[in-house]
């Protein structure tokens, strides 16, 4: 699992791909916390990712709270109908604004 860092208009942007679990948790907090470093405004894209567990939930969901502090915001873009549900289970796509795309998520912020 490897994670990109990146900028889009004038927006912090992580891709994540693949399968996020307890096991690289700790690298997507670091990837996470680095963009945030950067600027208070950030897009996640999990658009590759095909699963998630609860603990990435708790990374997302630190991130939104830092950024939100910052003054910031964050995005979420998410593709595959089987890690939306997990934000729709735990009620959490109330919280985060799911997208489709990182450019719609972007423009969201």
């Amino acid at each position: 699992m490897a994670f990109t860092i990146g900028t889009i208009g004038g927006h912090g942007v992580v891709h994540a791909e693949g399968e996020l679990d307890v096991g690289n948790a700790p690298q997507l907090r670091e990837a996470v916390n680095a963009a945030l470093d950067a600027q208070p405004t950030l897009v996640v894209d999990l658009s590759n990712v095909s699963f998630m567990d609860s603990v990435t939930l708790g990374v997302l969901i630190g991130a939104f709270n830092r950024s939100r502090e910052a003054g910031g915001g964050l995005a979420v873009v998410c593709t595959d109908e089987r890690v939306r549900r997990i934000f729709r289970i735990t009620g959490l796509d109330m919280v985060f604004a799911l997208h489709g795309t990182v450019e719609s998520a972007v423009a969201a912020l």
